[in-house]
């Protein structure tokens, strides 16, 4: 069986990052390779390029990994991370402009299901307001 594509939630709360990994868990076990991040080195609100780096390196498959973003300031710091990949693993890594809890598990499921990259970015997308 080829890889699935993996998962990666970026939040500004450490909470929200690991509840929402864990309702992933919960509805496709360990089928789908997932990381996550969330918070500020110190602890606080906020998001990290090398915490973000790491939870895609932990999500990381050759299908490629699709990134739920709650807030503009990770979403740029997830576009920077992304920049900073190997450049063969840049085009392999997209941001999907969806709600964060719910575009992750709807994402999660599609990939579970053996979609590509572009499956589930458009599944999760689907999600988001006009």
């Amino acid at each position: 069986m080829s890889a699935t594509v993996g998962i990666v939630i970026v939040s500004h709360s450490a909470d929200v990052a690991r509840g929402t990994a864990d309702m992933v868990r919960q509805m496709v076990g360990d089928a789908v390779s997932l990381g996550h991040c969330g918070g500020d080195p110190d602890g606080g609100l906020g998001t990290s390029v090398e915490r973000i780096l790491a939870a895609i390196d932990d999500a990381w498959t050759d299908a490629g990994v699709a990134v739920m973003v709650d807030l503009g300031g990770a979403e740029t710091n997830t576009e920077m991370a992304i920049e900073m990949l190997p450049s063969e693993r840049q085009g392999k890594v997209v941001i999907c402009n969806a709600p964060i809890v719910e575009g992750a598990v709807m994402a999660a499921t599609e990939a579970w299901g053996g979609a590509s990259l572009e499956q589930v970015r458009a599944t999760a997308e689907e999600l988001s307001p006009p």
